[in-house]
This record gives C-alpha cells, structure tokens and sequence, in this order.
C-alpha cells in the first residue's frame, strides 16, 4: 500500500504545484493584462477581432453576453452535426467513413457543442480523420473556452459595481483559446508524440497476428488493423478542455491513446489543471486570494475523501472473489490484489481509481479503467460525483460557476441562522440571484430523475441494458447523470446508439449546459449593478474553515440527498445483494 500512497502523493503535490501559477496566468489573460505570449499574439488577436467585427473596447449586458455565447454553441452544433451527416463524401477518410444516422449525429453534435463528449459510437470505426480535426477536436477547444469566458463574465459581475456591462463574449472566447488553451495544448500535445500517441493521417495499418484466431464456424483470422490517426492534438484539448471524447473506443484504455505511465501522468494532470487552477483565478480577481483558496479547499476536501473510499472498495474486492479461491485480493510486490476487471494492468488499482475519481469530478468523462466493472460502491461514488452537479473542480470554467451557485445557497442559509441579510463578497443576495442560484442548483437533479424515470418506462428499453436487475437501473441513472451534468462518461454495459436514448440524452445535455450558465449569467448582470456593501462585525466570512465546512454541508444535503432514492435502488441494492449471495 506504501507504493500506492507514493503514486497519489507524487501525482497530487505535482498538481497543486502548478495550479497557483496557472490560475493567475489566467486571470491576468482573460483580465486583458500582458503575458509573456502578449507580444506574440497581439496582431493574431487583432485580426480576428477585426474578422468577428468586434473590439475589445466593446462590453456586453448579461442578456448581450448569453445570446452571443448560445450563437456560437448554435452555430458549432450545426456545423459538426453536418459534417457527420456528410463525412461519406467529404476528404481525408481513408477508411471510407459513411454518414452518421440523423439521430446518433444530432447527439454526438451536441455532446460535443455542450462540452459533454458523450460517445455513442467507436471513434477509429465510425469518425473520418477530417471530421475529427475540423468538427470533434476544434469543437473542444469552443465548448471549453465558452465556459471559461462564462465564469469570468460571472467573476466580473463581483467585481464591477454600477453597471450593467460584464464583457465581451467574442473577446473573451479569442484570449482564452489563443492564450491560454492553445500553448497548453501544443505543449500536451509533444509530450504525448514523445510516449508513442499516434499524429498522422495515414490509413489503418494491417499487420499479421503472431497466433491466428480460428473461429468456430472453421473462419481463420490473420490479420490485424491497427488504426492510427490525429489522436495527440485532439487528447491533449479533450483532456485540458475537460472534454473526454477519446479518438479510439477504449479511450485512454488504449494503447495508441496512452501508452505509457507517464503519458497517463500527463493525461491526468491535464484533466484537473485548468479547473483547479481557475480557483485561484477567482482569487485573483476578486482581489482577495483565501476566497479562491477556501473554494480549492471545499473541492479537494470532498475529492479526497471519495479518493479514499473508492480506493478502499476497489483495493477490498468483492466477496464472490474471495470465494472462488482463483484470486489473490491481498496486495503485494508481484499482485495489485483487490478487483482488477476492467483495469488496465498497466496502471494498477491507484492509477485507475484516480483517474476515474478525478474524470468524475472533473465533468471530463475520459476514462482508463472501465466504470461498469467497479464495486457497487466504487461505481455509486463515481456516480455521486457527477451527481453533485459537477462541482468538485468540474468542467472548465462551469465547474467553479457552479461551485458558485452553492455558495450563493449556503451564505443564504447561513443568513437565516443569524437573522441577517446574505452578502458574498460585498454584494446582497437577494430574491433574484436565489431564484437564478436555485434553478442552477435544481436543473440537473430534475434532468437527471426525470429522465431516468422516463427511460424506465420506454417500452423496450430492456433490449439496451447489458445487465438487468439494480445493475441494469444503475447504468440507466449513470447515463442520465452523465449527460444532464455534461460529463460524458458512462457505464459500458448500455447500448446506448439507438433514437430513444441518442435524442433524450442529447436534448439532456443541451438543457444541463445552458441552463445553468444563463441563469449564472443573469446572477453576474444582477451583482455588476448593485454597489458594494462595506464588511461589518457581523459579515458572514467567506474564506475560513468554518465556511468551507458550511459550503461542503449543503453541497451533500442539496446535491446528495436528491439522489439518495435513485442511489438505493441501483449500486446500493446491488451492494446488499453482492453481500448478501456471499453468505
């Protein structure tokens, strides 16, 4: 086990090494202050203000701010659903791709435009190299820089007092993909050519098997296609985007996708980065860095404890097998021990268990173990995670504007214990900005039961679940949890490319995404007119221990008790009866 703490420690003290530097580079980015990249990319940034026909002079309402942003999600989604539509007919596909169905396009373009990545297909079989570039891949660098420009149009509704302006949606989308999310790319992006990530856009490669498969029915197979592609450009956004959406089917299970444990290091730091590090942003801007420190805190406490609970049950096993005698659970030098299906051995137990916790948390969805394959309980804290509402470092950007939405709740409640009016961060909270915070709060449990329910009920349904009984109910709820919180990854034993579950979880994502960044931005609109209310003795403190344990108290009354019903029925039933077929 000492081995195992060793991996996590390393990986995490990597991590928060790079967050504070990262998040006020950031800041100072989408502040408009020079960087070192300023000179560099002045006349780039120019020219395409000129081309979008904006300035960076000009501002925006929140109501200005939010069109603009559904616009260009609008444009994005028509552009990638018509390009699978077309893709038969269009270059660069060498393994002669055909079109997608109607139905199965419309959710994977707005999987993609919703920042979700939901997979309903197999990428190496089913994406041409075309599509992948041009749609997928550039797709994940819009989706990601939309909600970062959201949060900080939010921040700015904190900071500005008398207006009604919060910036400039098109100005805010340049600066972050040219600055920020561009050179983090390029540099993932050589790391990974560096560990063996295939970059080209050669055809499949058909290499002869050392060990020829005979079939059945007498059928020999010889020959084996090994696929390639432009896999590092679109892992590199995918992940630093929190995106997830792998090239290959397998993910970051595979090979090609990750092949190394340092490329799996790479991946992972990825992934929590840019979240983790906009806390300090928050900070920074706000001009008062322990309120982005306490954010940071709330988060890594709730993760870190679901780290070591998941770790347990999966490092435990499962009582079938202890029984069966055919496998060792006990960890040693020479065996992982514990429940290693669906586990790459590769990265063992801790390397799977982190990743699946911080994919989770971090609305990314990209995986390296199979989430389907968990202990009951391993799989149910993957699910609350999500279920949270994609708050414990979340998406980039819609991870801390959510964060938000519950602070909001929990300086009101704290304001009713003590009989005075909420502030946070100088501003009121009022009935306006609780019913926007609410229906933020409450969107992605009522998208989430709501559709679980309706998928129970569809007749047939039956025929796309690989399991049936509380398994099969859990890969439903994790399903709709995924795509109603815009995460993206899923249980594999659903088929989930049929119409039904294409086009409900798909109308799903699109309401979990822009349902919730409006009405947050129509909290910034509220907050950038109201003038600042100067802090008293009896101002609740935002950024001390006793807040951070306040914020994480809701957080799990709100987001875990909604759910608690729905959890009963999946991975908790079907932990008791694991437990209970052992005796």
């Amino acid at each position: 086990m000492l081995n195992t703490f060793i991996q996590i420690s390393i990986s995490l003290a990597l991590l928060f090494m790079l967050i504070k530097p990262v998040g006020i580079y950031i800041a100072k980015v989408m502040n408009g202050e020079n960087v070192f990249l300023s000179r560099l990319g002045a006349p780039l940034e120019r020219l395409v203000y000129n081309l979008l026909g904006t300035s960076k002079y000009e501002e925006m309402n929140w109501k200005q701010y939010s069109l603009s942003m559904l616009i260009c999600s609008t444009m994005g989604f028509a552009f990638v659903y018509a390009l699978l539509m077309l893709q038969g007919a269009l270059p660069l596909n060498p393994q002669r791709m055909t079109g997608f169905q109607a139905d199965l396009a419309f959710n994977t373009a707005a999987s993609f435009a919703t920042n979700t990545n939901w997979q309903a297909y197999i990428g190496e079989a089913s994406v041409s190299y075309l599509t992948q570039m041009l749609g997928l891949t550039v797709q994940n660098f819009l989706s990601a820089a939309a909600g970062i420009a959201a949060l900080f149009a939010i921040i700015r509704g904190f900071t500005r007092t008398g207006t009604d302006n919060i910036g400039n949606f098109w100005v805010d989308m340049v600066r972050c993909i040219l600055y920020v999310l561009l050179p983090l790319s390029l540099i993932v992006s050589l790391g990974l050519v560096s560990q063996g990530v295939v970059q080209n856009i050669s055809p499949a490669k058909e290499v002869s098997l050392v060990e020829p498969i005979r079939l059945e029915n007498g059928d020999v197979i010889d020959i084996q296609a090994i696929p390639m592609g432009p896999a590092a450009s679109q892992i590199s956004i995918k992940q630093l985007g929190t995106n997830g959406g792998g090239v290959f089917n397998a993910n970051s299970a595979h090979p090609l996708e990750n092949p190394t444990p340092l490329s799996n290091l790479l991946e992972w730091l990825s992934i929590l980065l840019i979240p983790a590090s906009l806390c300090y942003s928050f900070g920074y801007v706000v001009r008062d860095m322990r309120q982005g420190r306490a954010l940071l805190a709330a988060m890594t406490v709730m993760f870190l404890l679901c780290l070591a609970v998941a770790m347990a049950t999966e490092q435990s096993g499962t009582p079938q097998l202890s029984q069966q005698g055919m496998v060792d659970l006990k960890y040693s030098d020479s065996a992982s021990g514990g429940n290693m299906e669906g586990k790459e051995v590769r990265f063992g137990i801790a390397n799977s268990v982190l990743w699946a916790i911080s994919t989770t948390a971090a609305s990314n969805g990209s995986v390296n173990s199979m989430h389907d394959s968990y202990t009951p309980m391993g799989g149910m804290l993957l699910m609350l995670l999500i279920q949270l509402g994609e708050v414990v470092f979340g998406g980039v950007g819609s991870g801390l504007y959510g964060m938000l939405a519950f602070v909001i709740l929990a300086v009101f409640v704290a304001g009713l214990m003590v009989g005075r009016t909420p502030e946070y961060l100088g501003k009121k909270i009022e009935p306006f900005e609780m019913k926007m915070a609410s229906i933020v709060i409450l969107i992605p449990p009522v998208l989430v039961l709501a559709g679980t329910a309706c998928a129970c009920l569809y007749p047939g349904i039956s025929d796309f679940i690989g399991n049936k009984g509380a398994h099969g109910f859990s890969e439903l709820l994790y399903a709709y949890s995924s795509a109603g919180n815009n995460n993206g990854s899923a249980f594999a034993g659903l088929d989930a490319d049929n119409a039904f579950l294409n086009i409900s979880l798909g109308i799903a994502m699109i309401i979990g995404r822009f349902g919730t960044m409006v009405p947050m931005l129509a909290v910034a609109g509220s907050f950038a007119q109201k003038r600042k209310v100067p802090a008293s003795v009896g101002t609740l403190a935002t950024h001390d221990t006793l807040f951070v344990g306040l914020l994480i108290s809701v957080i799990l009354i709100v987001g875990a008790l909604s759910f608690f019903p729905a959890l009963a029925l999946g991975p908790i039933a079907e932990h008791l009866q694991m437990q209970s077929a052992a005796k």
